[in-house]
Formats: C-alpha cells, sequence, structure tokens
C-alpha cells in the first residue's frame, strides 16, 4: 500500500483561524474532514490518518511554531517512513495571485519560514508543494499584518473554491502522481 505525508502549515492557536498564513491548516481540515478521519495531539504535531483508494495519508499540521516546521515534517517522515515524492507540503504564497494555485516537485521557499525549516531539516528543495496563491495586495512593510490577518469578505468565495480545488488537487496527487496532477491543476485561474 503507498503511503502519503500531507503537511498543511498554519499558526497554531484560535487567533491565526482563517487567516491567510494558515491556509495550509485549511485544507488538510478540510481533506481529513471529507475522508471521515480526525486529529490527535501527538508528537510535534496534530495527527490524521485517512485512506484514498488504497493509499494511506498520514495528514500532520505542525503544533511547531511556523519556523520551526521542519522538525514535525522530518520526524513524521521518519517515523512513516514516506519517500520525498509522497510528500505533499501545503503552504500560502505571496507571490501568487489570489486566483492561481500551483504544484510544483521543487523550488525555493520564497522567503517562506516554514518551507525554509522544511527545506534545511530535509536537506532539500526538491519535494513537491502546494503553494495557495495569497497575493501581494498590502502596503510597504505589512507583510507579516497581511498574512496574519483574516481574509475580506469579498475574497472569501474565492478561497472557499481554492480550497475545494485544493482537496482534488491532493487527491488527484494521491491516486496519479506529480506530473499529471500538474497538468491538470497549474494553468487554472479562479475567478468569482
Amino acid at each position: 500500500m503507498s503511503k502519503f505525508l500531507i503537511v498543511g502549515l498554519g499558526n497554531i492557536g484560535s487567533e491565526y483561524a482563517q487567516t491567510r498564513h494558515n491556509i495550509g491548516f485549511d485544507i488538510v481540515d478540510t481533506l481529513v474532514k471529507k475522508y471521515e478521519g480526525s486529529f490527535r495531539a501527538d508528537r510535534l504535531a496534530d495527527v490524521a490518518e485517512i485512506k484514498i483508494k488504497g493509499r494511506q495519508l498520514v495528514c500532520i499540521k505542525p503544533t511547531t511554531y511556523m519556523n520551526l516546521s521542519g522538525k514535525a515534517v522530518k520526524y513524521w517522515r521518519d517515523k512513516e517512513n514516506i519517500p520525498l515524492e509522497n510528500l505533499l507540503v501545503v503552504v500560502d504564497d505571496l507571490a501568487l495571485p489570489l486566483e492561481r494555485l500551483r504544484i510544483r516537485g521543487g523550488g525555493s521557499d520564497g522567503g517562506h519560514n516554514g518551507l525554509r525549516s522544511i527545506q534545511e531539516l530535509l536537506g532539500t528543495t526538491e519535494y513537491p508543494k502546494l503553494r495557495f496563491g495569497i497575493g501581494n495586495n498590502y502596503p510597504k512593510g505589512r507583510q507579516a499584518d497581511f498574512v496574519l490577518n483574516k481574509w475580506t469578505s469579498e475574497e472569501w468565495p474565492l478561497v472557499v473554491q481554492k480550497m475545494e480545488k485544493s482537496v482534488e488537487l491532493a487527491e488527484q496527487f494521491v491516486l496519479t502522481g506529480l506530473a499529471r496532477t500538474m497538468n491538470l491543476y497549474n494553468n487554472m485561474v479562479f475567478k468569482l
């Protein structure tokens, strides 16, 4: 049976619920709920295990600080013996417009502290990432405020649409692999 590690990045604490920086948590929550799984508190992360058509998914939401996310990813990847190509990290991305999603098998951390930590501890940038575009519509010097703020009421319908498509993307990745998933999803543009 194929085993996958699906990682949603975010900040712990109810004050961060439905913020841009927590979209990774929100997507993994939605995926686990769809398959009637539930999270349990475990070492370095909240963990849920689900199955999709015979594939086992270990879904985690690191309970470390964002900039220490790599500790949780490395621990669970090693513990579950997951190959790099079966790891999917779900993350917010300022460099992508709100209308876009992108999955790639490599790429830099793009200034994201969670990805930086993961890449340092895994020793590579070559692992699949689902980047959820959040745009960069903020005044100079206000990046932290922007990513830690909640979605606006104007953005929310598009966010919900993209979250649903992100769950489909994760399913496709698990069932058919990275290349096919990239072909199906990377050129999509979402509109209200």
